[in-house]
């Protein structure tokens, strides 16, 4: 199974897709902010298998931005892949994120209810 970096500053929906993953089979890491998370890449930069979600609803932070920057500065190599979810009325948000290169862009509702199984797609690409 994947491991997952997932970026997620709502607390309550973080703790749901964590559990739904766990169950899944999946390590799951909850980091709440953009520092917290180039901490952790710099500790012990991500693997093959791992998957980061990033939630793109988030007004703390501009997911499409935070891509573009890590991917920019290699920290993304070797990643499994990426995953970033949106509010479903949010088509601009989409859009931007799919520029950014995100693998696969997602509305909320969806990783609420697929959450496992994107995230095996994902490694299983890696």
């Amino acid at each position: 199974m994947a491991s997952v970096l997932a970026l997620i500053d709502d607390l309550l929906f973080g703790s749901r897709l964590q559990g739904s993953l766990a169950a899944a089979g999946h390590d799951v890491e909850l980091i709440s902010d953009e520092p917290a998370l180039r901490e952790r890449i710099a500790a012990a930069p991500a693997a093959h298998d791992t998957v980061l979600v990033v939630d793109l609803t988030s007004e703390q932070l501009d997911g499409a931005s935070l891509l573009e920057a890590l991917a920019g500065e290699g920290r993304l190599a070797g990643l499994g892949g990426t995953l970033g979810f949106y509010a479903h009325v949010d088509t601009g948000v989409r859009e931007r994120a799919e520029e950014a290169g995100f693998d696969l862009v997602v509305p909320r509702s969806r990783i609420a209810r697929d959450a496992p199984a994107l995230v095996e797609r994902l490694s299983a690409t890696a």
